[in-house]
């Protein structure tokens, strides 16, 4: 079944229009229009079903995201979220105090995700440098050169010197570059793409980072605790590591200087 057809099945609404939406090097989305005047938009795959489980999620904490209309098997459908890109700071902050509230959690998430060929392990853990360095940094060892991986290693053995122990289990979006933030008239209109878990709120905030240079006023807002400049560098690591397996030797720089900036 095409997923026109897939769209009409579920809907019960005959589909106008599919466009493919750009943006994002790992996946695909379309937008779809209906006969009733709706917009939504469509992804298919087969880890389509734990993307709509984090959008929930994050909607359930009162962040903005994507209403999840259908989440069954290998088809996502989700509303469309208009978009103008005039960005409202300030409410990204708001937006992030919500999603990050505390919780009574072990670190991690109920599944397994993955950014195209790359796994992101999920088992839930006690201790987060421990998390972040068996869950995130760690599992590139076997992909990159024996130096690399050295280091890495020695990385994974400071992290209790770098990391605080047990930070609040906070939710993260665990893939909040700018593309993934929806600003629409100078307002933060939804998160999307999602890669979810449990986690220092740090994490959200270097991510910030890694492309983009949002305003010190966001981080004011939001009240980070002390130090946690120099965590940044530990924390943007690991989507480094990630670009530099699937994209290739131009991130190699980058993953080397932030192994630098952490002493390892």
């Amino acid at each position: 079944m095409n997923l026109a057809h897939a769209i009409e099945a579920v809907l019960g609404e005959a589909v106008l229009d599919v466009q493919q939406l750009p943006g994002g090097d790992l996946g695909g989305a379309a937008r779809i229009v209906l006969a009733d005047g709706r917009a939504v938009v469509a992804k298919q795959g087969h880890l389509v079903a734990r993307e709509g489980a984090m959008l929930r999620a994050i909607a359930a904490t009162g962040a903005p995201a994507p209403q999840v209309l259908h989440c069954d098997g290998e088809l996502l459908v989700m509303s469309f979220v208009e978009a103008d890109g005039r960005a409202g700071w300030s409410s990204l902050a708001e937006a992030l105090h919500d999603l990050h509230a505390p919780q009574d959690r072990s670190y991690g998430w109920v599944a397994d995700y993955a950014f195209g060929s790359v796994t992101i392990a999920n088992g839930a853990m006690e201790s987060w440098p421990r998390f972040w360095a068996e869950r995130r940094l760690l599992p590139f060892c076997n992909a990159v050169e024996p130096s690399l991986a050295a280091r890495i290693e020695a990385l994974a053995v400071r992290l209790p010197d770098l990391l605080p122990e047990t930070p609040p289990a906070a939710l993260l979006h665990g893939d909040l570059w700018g593309g993934n933030v929806l600003f629409h008239q100078e307002e933060l209109a939804a998160l999307i793409d999602p890669a979810c878990y449990y986690g220092d709120r740090e994490v959200d905030f270097a991510m910030l980072q890694v492309f983009d240079r949002p305003p010190e006023s966001l981080f004011i807002a939001s009240d980070l605790a002390a130090g946690w400049r120099e965590r940044v560098p530990a924390y943007q690591l690991w989507p480094m590591l990630v670009h530099l397996h699937l994209f290739g030797d131009s991130y190699r720089r980058r993953v080397e200087s932030l192994l630098s900036a952490c002493g390892a």
